[in-house]
């Protein structure tokens, strides 16, 4: 009997000293492209610091948010602050962001000028007519200069909210995904970058005005408010911020996202 605990506890003991060195896993929840691709070039960093990540990929916006508010995730990685911050004060949730990473911009194309100076007066703006990008874009035209608007920061805003339009644009609402087939009919199009990339258009060489890193949409890494401040979470957003990452987004994007770090 003896022998059988001397053994036991040998057993006890290995098995401890293996757990001890074993990898922490970090969960993280992600939208497949860019979020999951940028979070695969990650694994390896993370590795070196003594973790494993976990990626579980979503293709919806509630999930995410929901099973990283539970505990479920000890982060996610998918969404931009403004849907951050919306989704928080509907759902009264205790998420908060703890890291910028990346920003898909928003730019200014044109088939029929090569400078915003050459606008002329009564031009065709086409911008999105769903209110979450429509606001964006016309905060992408007030950064340009070409407007002003009632609020200078608000993200819902509308033609209606327009209080300067020194050249008396006229703007054409569209859906975002037709955006890109209005630059033979418009003088200017803004559209999201992953429609522009779609259409073969890069953001960063293609466009007129693009969309800068201080952007509001900057997509974030959402913590809850037990796990925003835990080794785990610290360990990601280093892992996440650093030259090697930031050279990957450049790289396998090129310009389509853009690091906001």
């Amino acid at each position: 009997m003896k022998k059988f605990g001397i053994l036991t506890t040998i057993a006890a003991l290995v098995l401890s000293a293996n757990t001890a060195f074993a990898n922490e896993t970090i969960k993280v929840g992600a939208t497949p492209v860019p979020h999951a691709e940028i979070l695969e070039a990650v694994k390896p960093v993370l590795a070196k610091e003594g973790y494993d990540l976990e990626i579980v990929e979503f293709n919806d916006y509630v999930q995410p948010n929901l099973a990283t508010s539970d505990g479920q995730l000890d982060a996610n990685y998918f969404q931009h602050l403004p849907y951050l911050e919306s989704f928080v004060k509907e759902r009264g949730s205790d998420l908060v962001s703890v890291a910028g990473v990346h920003i898909e911009p928003i730019a200014i194309y044109s088939h029929k000028i090569k400078d915003l100076k050459d606008l002329k007066e009564g031009s065709t703006v086409a911008i999105p007519n769903d209110p979450t990008n429509g606001g964006r874009a016309l905060l992408l035209l007030q950064s340009a200069g070409l407007i002003t608007l009632d609020d200078p920061k608000s993200i819902t805003a509308t033609s209606l909210d327009i209080k300067d339009n020194p050249k008396n644009l006229k703007f054409s609402e569209l859906e975002a995904p037709q955006l890109p087939r209005s630059l033979d009919d418009a003088d200017i199009s803004v559209i999201n970058g992953n429609y522009a990339i779609g259409a073969g258009l890069n953001p960063v060489k293609d466009s007129l005005f693009i969309e800068g890193a201080d952007s509001p949409y900057v997509n974030v890494i959402v913590a809850n408010s037990k796990t925003k401040d835990s080794a785990k979470v610290k360990a990601l957003i280093k892992a996440v911020q650093t030259p090697e990452i930031k050279k990957f987004i450049e790289d396998k994007y090129q310009g389509s996202v853009v690091a906001a770090f």
